[in-house]
């Protein structure tokens, strides 16, 4: 980022913590001009035009990242792609909130474990596993691309056993992206260059795989592999020559490092194999001269080692040395080294056979890291379809994994269109559906959302514990996995292509930037209200809770209003203002749901269903009661809500709201007015009429006597 922008105090704050992250750049790190002669000069093009046409502000964020890589590669600048530009509204947008709620990587917890991308993941690669995350990450908005997607799932479903066999293969290919990253980046081992060779050889495997299905199952249209799957299929093509040479050069499994050595085959290169010879004859030269050693000195310890310090060198044991420093001896062994339980000796003979072990180690060392650097080269040359093979590759596996995931849970695929429909039969939510079966839950209950033009507004009423907020999260879900080119969990469902996903769902304080928990359930509320448009999916659950009651009805009245009558989105509103169902007369697009509940013996039974119509209660003290609260608690807030019923609170409320020209068709008529309670005046007009600060302590004893006279009224 602008370094400049760290002047500005908003800024720090709301990157305080994240100095790990984030690198400031200077103001010159941000020119266009230079953004555009750095590129230029990567691709050693004269003009940039067969890229694209780049803004000055896109010149210049190159600009920014070309020198961030140069200063911290260190003058190795990896392989890029060459750049493009992603269409304006090519992908569907979803801000930082809605992935939070949503819990697409991570729970609210900070845990993947429990995230839709951890749940569904099926894929066997680690490339697999990325794309599919990218997918999620970035649903397309475009009908043909994301048609491309499900026909390769769709191919991969009804093909069972191609499904089968490839992800049979896809169990023994390497990270081919990550292989050659760090190839290109000076920073691989022979064991990246088995990982290429290995890939290849399993991307020939699939590509045969691919032929072979594709021969005997005619494909979806009996005409051939679906058209992912075949670009796919093209990708892993073309590499015999490379799996060849990686094949014949590098052995089964090579060391970690390849200053280690032995990493080149037998056969590969006759120099090689000379002086490899050379070497390991050299050292069976030593092992002989030691048994010359010891028959000629009558010393069976005798040994010779090898260290860092010293070399080849003679061990003998301590109370072994005087013999060998002693004629005859003494001329032929030159000791070296004294220690407390041994001494160390050399020769003529042994150094002059350690030089040549040495040379002859050294050269076979140097002689495999020029090949290792061809072999690097080589691979450079073919890296960008290299890189479309790896591609390929994760390709497969994650449209072969969202099969199995389809097949496994029994997803359908979804109908995708350019209108503004959403209409899903049979919903359900796929990470609790899943935590359902593994605890052996009883299945999870399906409901219908049907968000047409005439009723593109779901009022969502009910209790808590009810389902409220699962029914809202699963239908986003289900947006995303749809355009993300998944079969999604549902019996049917047919998605108008959504733009944008918001969700506000749950509660959280941001106490880093002073923010209350209602403060900021009203920013992203407003970011909501200022930026859906009528293509948008929008969840709303529980809007205004975080404030007073008549404060919170109102904020959630307008934005329903809002969303129905200026953002027009397809949206599902979840509150417990059971007054807003009031709103039915005069929202035309607005539908009533509640959530199915059954009271018995004074508890209540959730059925987790979705009905029409607007719930009556809220059942608060009946979730109250099964999370734990004492039973006086909750004895005493029954009689509470007894005598605010009894009271007449809701009739107040309501007349209240009969003030507004919103409520009017719904309020009730005024209610009676009570009759005058003349006791309470009385007691009024004393309070009234009296002084506290004149009043003696004896007079204040009499005034409170005199109060309660009044308050018991005339006999």
């Amino acid at each position: 980022m602008a370094a400049k922008l760290l002047d500005d105090s908003d800024v720090r704050r709301l990157l305080d913590g994240m100095a790990d992250v984030v690198s400031p750049l200077p103001a010159g790190s941000w020119d266009s001009l230079g953004g555009e002669r750095r590129l230029k000069a990567l691709y050693g093009v004269a003009s940039l035009d067969a890229f694209g046409d780049f803004s000055r502000a896109e010149l210049a964020a190159f600009d920014a990242l070309l020198d961030y890589l140069e200063s911290t590669q260190k003058g190795r600048m990896p392989r890029l792609r060459p750049p493009g530009q992603r269409a304006r509204g090519s992908v569907m947008l979803i801000d930082a909130a809605t992935r939070r709620s949503l819990e697409l990587a991570r729970t609210l917890a900070g845990e993947s474990k429990g995230s839709l991308i951890a749940t569904i993941d099926c894929t066997i690669t680690g490339a697999g596993a990325r794309a599919q995350a990218a997918r999620l990450a970035a649903p397309l908005t475009d009908l043909a691309l994301i048609e491309q997607r499900l026909d390769a799932v769709d191919h991969c479903v009804k093909v069972s056993d191609l499904r089968a066999d490839l992800r049979t293969d896809l169990r023994a290919a390497p990270d081919l992206e990550r292989a050659l990253s760090r190839l290109m980046l000076d920073r691989g081992t022979p064991r990246d260059l088995a990982a290429v060779r290995d890939a290849l050889r399993v991307a020939a495997e699939l590509c045969d795989r691919l032929n072979r299905g594709s021969a005997a199952d005619g494909g979806l249209d009996d005409h051939g592999l679906p058209v992912l799957l075949d670009r796919a299929q093209k990708a892993l093509t073309g590499h015999a020559a490379l799996e060849d040479l990686l094949g014949r050069a590098l052995v089964a499994d090579p060391p970690a490092l390849a200053r280690d050595g032995g990493f080149i085959t037998k056969g590969y290169d006759a120099a090689l194999d000379e002086v490899r010879t050379l070497r390991d004859e050299s050292r069976r030269l030593i092992a002989g001269l030691e048994a010359d050693y010891r028959r000629d000195t009558g010393l069976n310890a005798l040994k010779i080692k090898h260290n860092n310090v010293l070399g080849y060198h003679i061990d003998v044991p301590a109370k072994a040395a005087d013999l060998l420093m002693q004629p005859p001896h003494a001329q032929r062994f030159i000791h070296r080294q004294t220690l407390a339980n041994a001494v160390r000796f050399s020769t003529t003979e042994l150094a002059g056979l350690a030089a040549e072990i040495n040379q002859a180690g050294d050269r076979a060392l140097a002689m495999e890291q020029q090949m290792f650097d061809e072999l690097v080269a080589r691979i450079a040359d073919h890296w960008h379809e290299l890189m479309a093979c790896a591609q390929a590759l994760a390709e497969i596996d994650v449209s072969a994994a969202l099969a199995e995931r389809a097949v496994i849970d029994r997803w359908a695929r979804p109908k995708i269109s350019e209108d503004r429909a959403f209409d899903i039969r049979g919903g359900r939510h796929p990470v609790v559906e899943a935590a359902l079966r593994k605890e052996d839950g009883g299945p999870f209950i399906a409901n219908d959302c049907d968000l047409g033009p005439d009723q593109r507004l779901w009022l969502v009423t009910g209790p808590n514990m009810a389902g409220k907020s699962t029914f809202l999260r699963q239908n986003a879900l289900i947006a995303i996995l749809a355009q993300a080119g998944s079969f999604v969990p549902a019996e049917a469902a047919h998605i108008g292509i959504v733009d944008r996903l918001f969700s506000r769902v749950g509660a959280s304080d941001d106490l880093a930037q002073g923010r209350s928990t209602f403060m900021v359930e009203m920013v992203e509320t407003a970011a909501i209200l200022n930026q859906a448009t009528d293509r948008s999916l929008v969840i709303l659950d529980e809007i205004g809770r975080g404030t007073a009651t008549f404060d919170g009805l109102s904020i959630a009245w307008a934005a329903v209003e809002h969303l129905h009558d200026v953002n027009r989105s397809r949206a599902l509103f979840a509150t417990h203002y059971h007054e807003m169902s009031a709103l039915k007369v005069r929202l035309s697009s607005l539908a009533l749901r509640s959530m199915r509940v059954k009271e018995w013996r004074g508890d209540v039974v959730f059925l987790h269903e979705v009905t029409m119509g607007a719930a009556d209660r809220s059942y608060g003290i009946q979730v109250a009661s099964l999370a734990g609260l004492p039973k006086a608690v909750i004895n005493r807030a029954r009689q509470v809500l007894d005598d605010l019923e009894a009271s007449g609170e809701g009739a107040r409320t309501r007349g209240a709201l009969g003030d507004l020209p919103l409520f009017e068709r719904s309020a009730a008529s005024p209610a009676t007015p009570a009759p005058k309670d003349e006791a309470a005046s009385a007691v009024l007009d004393a309070v009234r009429t009296s002084n506290p600060d004149e009043l003696t302590p004896k007079q204040a004893h009499d005034l409170v006597y005199h109060l309660k006279s009044l308050s018991q009224g005339p006999y």
